[in-house]
């Protein structure tokens, strides 16, 4: 089967990203970003995110998590982490995340490193999980082969059995990953494919440099 995508083409047109307009800090930028894709309709999860990891197996592979929480300190989600993603960071902390809000004509990409959340702040997301969240990340053993969906199913009755009228624990396996940005750019479309590219850097002081890239 063939199938030419080759006149599939749109025109951006809505906005521009200059120089003078950005924050030192892009944590900043990303904040007002951010803000703008969670109040716009058209847009779903504006935190659902691309993270990409490099496996054992040397191949990369990206999925799609949710951005949980977001501080100058770096971007926070969570995970299993006996699963491909969480063995993969666990081997190699080098991630790259990307959130794209197409309504909006924008995207960023972050590379960072990963690093494993304090127990105790784990603790505290977990607790605010709806119960069968909780269960959830008990009843499935993540990135492993299952016989069937009966088999999952039947995992999850047996743990509401074992946890009814009873708090409902975190697994030492399950928690949140940090990633620590060490460069963060933003992509707006713009006419002609001219778009604007605008990249901070991480220095050795934890300041930032910002630099304009040829689209």
């Amino acid at each position: 089967m063939i199938q030419d995508l080759s006149n599939h083409r749109k025109s951006y047109n809505k906005q521009e990203l200059l120089e003078e307009n950005c924050p030192e800090n892009p944590i900043e930028l990303f904040r007002d970003w951010f803000l703008i894709a969670n109040e716009t309709e058209t847009i779903d999860e504006a935190n659902a995110m691309s993270i990409a990891t490099i496996g054992k197996d040397g191949f990369p592979k990206t999925r799609v998590v949710l951005l949980k929480k977001y501080s100058w300190e770096g971007f926070i989600f969570y995970t299993n982490y006996d699963s491909e993603k969480g063995k993969a960071i666990l081997e190699n902390d080098h991630v790259c995340l990307s959130f794209f809000w197409p309504s909006l004509e924008r995207q960023i990409i972050i590379k960072g490193k990963a690093e494993k959340l304090a127990a105790n702040l784990s603790d505290g997301y977990f607790d605010s999980r709806p119960d069968g969240s909780k269960l959830g990340a008990w009843a499935s053993n993540q990135s492993q082969v299952v016989t069937s969906r009966e088999e999952l199913d039947k995992n999850l009755l047996t743990l509401e059995e074992k946890f009814k009228n009873k708090e409902i624990p975190r697994p030492d396996h399950w928690g949140g990953f940090l990633v620590k940005p060490l460069s963060i750019e933003f992509w707006q479309g713009r006419p002609n494919r001219m778009h604007d590219r605008i990249r901070y850097i991480q220095l050795k002081d934890y300041s930032w440099k910002l630099e304009r890239l040829a689209p």
